[in-house]
């Protein structure tokens, strides 16, 4: 099943020299040595790479955008929510993010830098802050033997610190949320780890929301003698963004005592006009160590003072006073050291914490106030950070504790591969690092729309939304767009397994915007009309730029209108039914039921010819908006099947006779108008236009199926599809699109002709889109096609994390050489949705609902 594990993990691997294999490290995840370097560079995809035919044919729209991209950035002074001009270049150094859900995330690399930031919500700003690091200092009989900073950079700013650490001694290793780096320190005989902690842990509401990290050090001595041992943890006042030079910063040491335990450390308070915060650097104190600080030190220059003073006597100065702010165009940092000794042969370890808090925050219009969920139970007034970071010391055993309960089992199960325990753990860090965030609801907030339950609508203040908040995570973090629905509708597998209550919070929030209507005219650029920027009963495509004002305006994708999308509305049905069936809401289902009804009936509109199936005209589905459809089609025409399926069992579940007949007669006359226009005798066409590309094998042509599956339907009375044309389509889909497209290595291309050649009629088509790939092979094994599911998987992860250097960042897509297309995206997440295929196997020993995603 494996595309040689050993093999792969041995390139990534090859050049560590050391045989040392660090403290408590796991077997599985992803590792890599820090002197590695990625042979494949690949570049983003922009507008020089549409092909000839494709800009002849989108001319119009090409020159559009051009307008409306200058106005966006050279008058307005604004980042546009897609830059076809300036894609982010690759950076094949991301790891594990740090910091829980919705409170802000901070990036550290896999070799060990601070380098990708997102603390003013939804906007990233990547920059590796030198300063920010981790340095050792080894003494014995009272003389420093070794200091040294673990990182392999030679920076030109502070040379006055020993840079330069050997990266072949080094290796990083995975399992998120925590992840480990394994420091061996040459001709010293000591080994440390640095073990990397965030409280991401599932169905739990609190925890789970606190922007805070630990780093646990676990300091091996092999030599026959003792050592005392000093780690320093240096952190600059911001994040390498331009406002660390406006002035007004400051920083202060604090020790908090609580419930018998003490830490110290020092407050980094960032005063900016908008959005303001506190970083803070922590640590425990234990017997036996002592804990010093210095409150702040000049990032520029050599800093030789700072280094000098640790390398005296393995401490720092430790003054009491604060920080005087900032002037402009000035910098200020903080260091704190852990010093304890370790006899010979023994080991020992410090633990350090890393908390911001944010706890106010504005979007990029200013027009409301938000704050973080953590602060219902931090407190608003800006002054959490020593709470927080007690916290996390003393508790982030626990945290690990669940951690390993919940990752056991699959780690555990011999018959899953090594590639696939990584990926579905390690692809969950875009939970936090989405650019998401998580508020609390205001108490004056109304998400119905303005329609109320007994009109059709739902409750101002939903259950689940007033005791869980609003969530929202971003398209990806270069299509700044939140909850983008076409891409959620894969991703929300992992949130509905998860988390459930926050994918059921965003479902009510795209319910009430359902009802809504936005007649402000916008120019759709596509086709260079105006039209409102939201249509009353239609799914709208996000909740909004977090650099204007999410859940106020909707929609801000602009390239079509958004009332011609059809599978919107499918998606958001098939959602309702799924969650409910993961987790037994019968209130979430009866609050959805009318929302259910009212966008199928915007839908039937579409069934021109009343055969039971609607069509498509254009660039009629949202998901693959750049790849032309003529009348019905295998995916939308799928979806639509699939929903109708849907109705039917809901109508049934909550004893609507009536409805369920109306659909049962839709369902009868659309499956057989669906196989009669689609079904070729080995798959689904494309579409039904009988063009020359109609015939083209779409990886994605069962996604309706998937979907019914993964809802326990899709057989007897609530079957849409028939199993074997179902089972003939997956393998032409694998022998084509998976087998036949990069030696069968790389996933699936979305379109590939039958004779066995990608499809290159659009920019779409001959791209592989990782989150389609793994919602595919979570088709084939509900289809008990297993071995050619997690082989189509694998494709991909080999592709990215291993060959192509986009760990932390996979891509939505990816083409067989030199391209990728936007970084860090939301849709791989459906990885959840092998797990989910993979619980629900024949024989298949459960342990209990919560593994299944029920929240009970």
């Amino acid at each position: 099943m494996d595309l040689n594990d050993s093999t792969s993990l041995a390139e990534l691997m090859s050049r560590y020299v050391s045989t040392e294999t660090g403290f408590g490290v796991p077997k599985d995840g992803w590792r890599i040595c820090l002197a590695h370097e990625f042979k494949e560079k690949r570049k983003p995809f922009q507008a020089r790479d549409v092909s000839l035919s494709n800009m002849i044919e989108h001319v119009s729209l090409g020159v559009r955008y051009l307008r409306w991209w200058y106005r966006k950035t050279q008058v307005e002074k604004k980042a546009p929510f897609i830059d076809m001009f300036r894609a982010l270049p690759l950076r094949q150094i991301y790891g594990a993010p740090l910091g829980g859900i919705g409170g802000g995330s901070i990036t550290r690399g896999w070799r060990g830098d601070f380098c990708r930031w997102q603390l003013n919500p939804g906007m990233y700003h990547y920059k590796t802050v030198i300063a920010n690091q981790f340095t050792v200092c080894l003494r014995r009989g009272g003389q420093t033997v070794y200091q040294q900073v673990l990182s392999m950079d030679r920076p030109p700013t502070l040379q006055g610190w020993n840079w330069g650490y050997c990266g072949e001694y080094a290796f990083y290793h995975a399992l998120y949320p925590r992840a480990w780096t394994v420091y061996h320190l040459p001709g010293q005989n000591v080994t440390l780890t640095c073990r990397q902690v965030s409280p991401v842990i599932p169905h739990d509401y609190k925890d789970s929301s606190l922007p805070v990290a630990v780093f646990v050090w676990d300091i091996e001595n092999k030599n026959d003698y003792a050592l005392d041992v000093s780690i320093m943890f240096t952190m600059v006042n911001g994040s390498g963004h331009k406002d660390d030079k406006s002035g007004g910063h400051w920083n202060e040491p604090f020790h908090l005592e609580k419930d018998g335990e003490s830490v110290s450390g020092v407050l980094l308070h960032h005063q900016t006009p908008v959005n303001p915060y506190t970083l803070c650097i922590a640590a425990r104190e234990k017997s036996g160590q002592e804990i010093s600080h210095q409150m702040a030190f000049s990032p520029k220059g050599t800093c030789s003072a700072l280094w000098s003073d640790l390398m005296t006597d393995g401490r720092l100065d430790s003054p009491k006073d604060s920080s005087p702010p900032t002037q402009k165009g000035e910098e200020v940092a903080a260091a704190l050291a852990v010093s304890c000794s370790v006899p010979a042969n023994n080991h020992n370890s410090v633990e350090f914490s890393l908390a911001w808090d944010m706890p106010k925050i504005t979007f990029g219009s200013r027009e409301r106030i938000y704050v973080r969920r953590y602060t219902r139970y931090y407190g608003t007034k800006g002054d959490a950070a020593p709470s927080l970071s007690h916290y996390a010391l003393t508790h982030y055993s626990k945290w690990e504790e669940s951690i390993d309960e919940w990752q056991r089992p699959i780690l555990q199960d011999g018959s899953l591969p090594a590639w696939y325990k990584s990926a579905l753990f390690n692809e969950l860090y875009f939970v936090v690092d989405g650019g998401t965030v998580w508020v609390e609801l205001p108490e004056d907030a109304d998400i119905s729309g303005g329609l109320r339950p007994e009109d059709g609508g739902l409750p101002a203040q939903p259950d689940v939304v007033k005791e869980y908040g609003r969530f929202a995570y971003l398209e990806g973090q270069e299509y700044r767009m939140y909850n983008t629905y076409d891409v959620h509708f894969y991703a929300s597998f992992a949130l509905i397994m998860l988390w459930p209550k926050l994918a059921l919070s965003v479902q009510y929030d795209i319910a009430g915007s359902v009802v809504q209507h936005d007649p402000t005219e916008r120019l759709n650029l596509m086709n260079g009309r105006y039209s409102p920027v939201k249509t009353r009963g239609v799914v709208p495509h996000d909740i909004g730029d977090p650099d204007d004002e999410p859940w106020v305006r909707a929609n801000a994708y602009m390239i079509h209108d958004t009332a011609d999308w059809k599978d919107l509305n499918l998606k958001f049905v098939l959602q309702v039914y799924r969650d409910y069936y993961l987790t037994q809401d019968e209130q979430y289902l009866k609050d959805m039921w009318p929302i259910c009804q009212t966008v199928m009936e915007v839908e039937l509109k579409f069934d021109k010819d009343g055969d039971g199936l609607i069509e498509n005209s254009g660039y009629a589905d949202q998901t693959y908006d750049g790849w032309k459809v003529t009348g019905p089609s295998a995916y939308c025409g799928g979806l639509w099947l699939a929903s109708v399926c849907m109705m039917c069992k809901m109508a049934r579940v909550l004893k609507c006779e009536s409805v369920y007949q109306r659909y049962r007669d839709i369902l009868e006359r659309g499956r057989a108008a669906f196989d009669k226009l689609l079904w070729n005798g080995k798959y689904y066409n494309y579409d039904s236009s009988g063009q020359s590309l109609s015939n083209s094998v779409m990886s994605d042509q069962c996604a309706g199926q998937w979907f019914l599956r993964a809802s326990g339907l899709g057989e007897d009375d609530y079957q849409a599809f028939p199993k074997e044309k179902i089972c003939s389509a997956l393998k032409s889909v694998f022998d084509l699109n998976v087998m036949s497209f990069a030696g069968g290595q790389m996933g699936a291309v979305n379109g590939m002709r039958p004779e066995g050649v990608p499809d290159h009629s659009s920019v779409q088509s001959d791209e592989v889109w990782v989150g389609v790939v793994y919602g595919l092979a979570a088709t084939m094994i509900h289809e008990g096609m297993i071995e050619e599911g997690m082989h189509t998987a694998e494709g991909c992860y080999r592709a990215v994390w291993e060959r192509m250097g986009m760990a932390f960042q996979t891509p939505e897509a990816y083409c067989e050489k030199g391209i990728y297309r936007s970084l860090a995206y939301m849709r791989p997440l459906s990885i959840w949705a092998i797990q989910l295929a993979l619980n629900n196997r024949p024989n298949h020993n459960k342990t209990t609902d919560k593994d299944m995603g029920q929240d009970i």
